[in-house]
């Protein structure tokens, strides 16, 4: 008997589910709830924001209080960095150089810059560090801030950063001097950094993200030289703040306000190291995202040279002569009058003529007799300031970015 295939009783069907009408009117409805959940996480951060920037303006005088007092805190001691018995101020440019490259790699936040490069100077001012061991410690601070206050997925990890240093060290070694530097530091890393205090600075001003990179580009350049070691962060912010908005243009702020209370010689300071900072820092601050501020600065300077290279060139203008009015004769038998004093003082007239008064004899009238001679004290002259001098030598010490010839 032949085997027949049976037909399906309800016809062909390809699904066991059927399509509802009701599809669409769902559809509808999720859609309008997710609407509603947008709106409402929306209006919840507005809330967040509001409470925050309210509670923040109750607490500002106590946060600025704290963070002042945390900055002379942990504050690094040039002296002691200065009596080291290997560590030269010349090694720390190019040290430098491999922690900004490093830290621009791994897309770090400004801050941790300045917290690591803050952890090297203390961990200098206290402990005696061999020039071996100069790129470790400075390894270590980057990798300590980097935990500290950066994203955890950004944070280098030790096998990262014994490849940027070619494999010099081990990996023990960055383990231990992680260690070592945050006992001997107390474990007291929090440092209110240059970045924390320019925030606080740009609270009161409409954004502004190119006087901002301009700051941070300034207060980088200073990392690289001896004179702002043991200069304040808070000192630093505003002095470097101003001297961006004037290089940009932009009005200064009001000297009741906490930013317009900068210091005039820091930011003489800071426009003397200017002219040539670290390529590594131009290239980093040339790229757009960072508003190409370094491109700015030497457009700048290359103005100021010319305008001060016209004075130079233009001849002095000729003194106005003063034109005195005659007085009026009086005539010396219309009344009494006031005896007048000799005009010619000691003079003597001989022969008819004027006599200067006689030369003391061993006595000589230069600058500073002069004053003496007069019965004024004499001080010396104001020295020039000299033109700031190039600290940055284009050979590399680091291997990876730099190389180890001039460390080990």
């Amino acid at each position: 008997m032949a085997y027949q295939q049976s037909q399906p009783r309800y016809g062909h069907c390809d699904s066991y589910f059927v399509e509802s009408h009701d599809d669409g009117f769902y559809a509808i409805r999720a859609e309008a709830r997710e609407r509603a959940r947008a709106i409402a996480k929306l209006q919840q951060r507005a809330i967040a924001d509001e409470l925050s920037k309210l509670t923040a303006d109750e607490y500002q005088e106590d946060i600025m209080e704290h963070m002042e007092y945390m900055e002379s805190q942990t504050l690094a001691d040039v002296n002691s960095i200065d009596i080291q018995t290997e560590i030269q101020w010349f090694m720390r440019p190019y040290l430098l150089d491999f922690l900004v490259e490093a830290h621009a790699a791994f897309q770090l936040l400004p801050e941790t810059l300045f917290l690591a490069v803050n952890l090297l100077d203390r961990y200098c001012s206290r402990r005696v560090v061999y020039k071996r061991h100069y790129q470790l410690v400075g390894c270590a601070a980057l990798l300590i801030a980097a935990k500290y206050g950066d994203k955890k997925d950004r944070v280098p990890t030790v096998r990262e950063l014994k490849s940027m240093c070619c494999s010099l060290y081990d990996d023990e070694m960055f383990t231990q001097m992680e260690w070592h530097v945050l006992s001997t530091l107390s474990w007291t890393i929090g440092h209110p950094t240059v970045d924390a205090f320019l925030q606080v600075a740009l609270s009161d001003s409409a954004p502004d993200p190119e006087a901002e990179h301009m700051t941070l580009y300034i207060a980088e350049i200073a990392l690289f030289h001896k004179e702002f070691v043991s200069t304040k962060s808070s000192i630093l912010a505003r002095s470097a703040l101003a001297l961006a908005r004037c290089i940009l243009g932009r009005p200064q702020a009001s000297t009741s306000e906490w930013a317009g209370a900068y210091d005039p010689q820091t930011v003489m300071s800071l426009s003397n190291h200017l002219y040539q900072p670290s390529q590594v820092l131009s290239r980093k601050y040339a790229s757009m995202h960072l508003s190409s501020v370094s491109a700015t600065v030497d457009d700048f300077l290359q103005r100021q040279a010319q305008i001060a290279r016209r004075a130079a060139a233009a001849p002095p203008t000729p003194p106005t002569p003063v034109v005195e009015e005659p007085k009026p004769v009086q005539d010396p038998f219309s009344g009494p009058h006031t005896p007048q004093k000799n005009p010619y003082g000691a003079s003597v007239m001989q022969h008819g003529c004027l006599t200067p008064p006689i030369t003391p004899e061993n006595e000589q009238f230069g600058h500073g007799h002069m004053a003496k001679a007069n019965g004024y004290p004499a001080y010396p002259t104001t020295p020039t300031p000299d033109h700031p001098s190039n600290v940055q030598q284009h050979a590399h010490y680091f291997n990876g970015y730099t190389s180890q010839q001039h460390l080990l």
